[in-house]
């Protein structure tokens, strides 16, 4: 079944906000493969660290490592060592790597959403140089306008 929701979102969202989703995704994922760990539902588990490692190279091969320089060539890296993490602990059943990834996509996470608002440009409103185009009450008629209504 299709989420529209999800789907909307992903449809109307720009390069910043389809990073977000990624790394929300990615968690969800994440969490899904620990859970998925903890009760041996092997399927459940597969699947959910499938989606994972799509997810981390994904994220790998949107970076523009001519604008980013160093955070790109970081950030591969960091996703490389995640994805090893992930595959390791999937092949070991064991849940260190994969909390270990689990916290690490949750700093990510709250980083990029701190940039995002960080750089969000704010609404300024400026008083115009130009008249208004309606024209001036003097006081008294301020107060009776305001008061024209009744219940």
């Amino acid at each position: 079944m299709k989420d529209l929701y999800l789907e909307n979102r992903v449809m109307a969202a720009d390069a910043v906000e389809l990073i977000h989703l990624m790394y929300e995704h990615a968690l969800v994922q994440v969490r899904l493969a620990r859970t998925a760990l903890a009760s041996e539902d092997v399927a459940g588990r597969s699947k959910a660290v499938s989606k994972v490692l799509a997810i981390l190279g994904e994220l790998e091969g949107s970076l523009n490592y001519e604008a980013g320089g160093s955070i790109s060539h970081n950030l591969a890296r960091l996703y490389q060592y995640m994805r090893r993490r992930v595959v390791e602990a999937n092949v070991k059943q064991e849940d260190g790597g994969l909390a270990e990834v689990e916290s690490l996509m949750q700093t990510l996470n709250e980083g990029w959403t701190a940039m995002r608002h960080a750089t969000a440009a704010p609404v300024q409103w400026q008083a115009s140089t130009q008249p208004s185009p309606f024209p001036r009450q003097s006081p008294s008629e301020e107060e009776e306008s305001s008061h024209s209504w009744s219940a």
